[in-house]
C-alpha cells in the first residue's frame, strides 16, 4: 500500500475545500441552520414531543444525516468527474499506484468533508435544542459508515456522469427526496399503515433510524437492521467500482 500516493490525492482534495470553504463547509451549516430556526424554533413549539423527545430535538439527527448524504455524494461526485473533466485523470491512472490507493484517496477526502459538516451542525444544533447522546459510538459508527458508503456512491456517479448536469441529477432527484421521505422530520410509526410500509422500502430511512436511536434510543426499525442494510449498500458500491475500474468504464477511451 503505498500511502504517500494517497496522501497526496487526499491533501489535494482537503485544499480544495479550504479554498472554497464558503461553499464546502459554511454553506450547508447555513443551510442546516434555517431548518433549525423553522422547524425547531417555529413549527416544533405547535408539535407535541415524539417517542418522549422535543420535535427540535428529534429532527437534528435526520437533518444531520440529510447534509451527510448529500455532501457525501457532491463531494465525491464532483471530486473524480473534475480530472476526468480536464484530462488529468490519465496521468493518475498511468502512475505506479493502485485503484484501491486511487479510490482511498478521493472517497478519504469525500468522506472527511461531510464529516466535519456533520459535526459542525451537531455543535451548532446545540444552541438550539437540548441535545442528547446517549450512544456516542454509535452515532459515530453510523456518521462513518454513511459518509464512506454514500461517498463511494458519490465516486460511482462521478465516473458515470458525463455532464455537470448529471452530476446533479441523483443528489436532487433521488437522494435529498429520499431523504425527507425517510423520517428526517418525523416518525414513520405516525403513517397510515398503507405509506408505513411503503417507507421501509426506501434506505435512507434505516440510516436515519438508527442514527436517531444513537441519540434517544428511540427508532422506527431496529439498529441491527439499520447496520445490515447500509453495509449491504456499502458492499455494493464496492463491488461496482471494482467492476468500473477493472473495465475501465468511462475511464479509458
Amino acid at each position: 500500500m503505498n500511502f504517500h500516493s494517497i496522501a497526496a490525492i487526499y491533501k489535494f482534495e482537503m485544499a480544495r475545500t479550504w479554498r472554497t470553504i464558503g461553499q464546502s463547509i459554511a454553506s450547508p451549516v447555513i443551510s442546516t441552520v434555517l431548518y433549525f430556526v423553522v422547524f425547531g424554533s417555529a413549527i416544533g413549539q405547535r408539535i407535541d414531543a415524539i417517542d418522549g423527545v422535543s420535535y427540535g430535538a428529534f429532527i437534528v439527527p435526520g437533518l444531520i444525516m440529510l447534509s451527510v448524504l448529500t455532501q457525501s455524494v457532491s463531494n465525491a461526485s464532483f471530486g473524480i468527474y473534475f480530472p476526468r473533466f480536464s484530462g488529468t485523470i490519465y496521468e493518475i491512472l498511468s502512475a505506479p499506484i493502485s485503484y484501491l490507493e486511487i479510490i482511498a484517496g478521493y472517497v478519504g477526502a469525500a468522506a472527511s468533508k461531510s464529516l466535519i459538516v456533520g459535526l459542525i451542525i451537531l455543535a451548532t444544533a446545540g444552541f438550539f435544542v437540548p441535545l442528547e447522546i446517549k450512544h456516542p459510538l454509535v452515532m459515530l459508527l453510523f456518521l462513518v459508515l454513511t459518509s464512506v458508503t454514500f461517498s463511494l456512491f458519490g465516486f460511482i456517479i462521478g465516473i458515470w456522469a458525463d455532464g455537470f448536469e448529471k452530476l446533479q441529477i441523483i443528489p436532487l432527484l433521488i437522494i435529498t427526496p429520499l431523504a425527507f421521505l425517510g423520517g428526517s422530520f418525523y416518525s414513520i410509526n405516525m403513517l397510515p399503515p398503507f405509506w408505513k410500509a411503503l417507507s421501509l422500502a426506501n434506505p435512507v430511512v434505516y440510516l436515519i433510524s438508527g442514527f436517531r436511536w444513537s441519540f434517544y434510543e428511540s427508532s422506527d426499525v431496529s439498529v441491527g437492521l439499520s447496520l445490515l442494510v447500509i453495509s449491504i449498500i456499502l458492499v455494493a458500491c464496492i463491488l461496482l467500482i471494482a467492476w468500473i475500474f477493472k473495465t475501465g468504464y468511462r475511464l479509458k477511451p
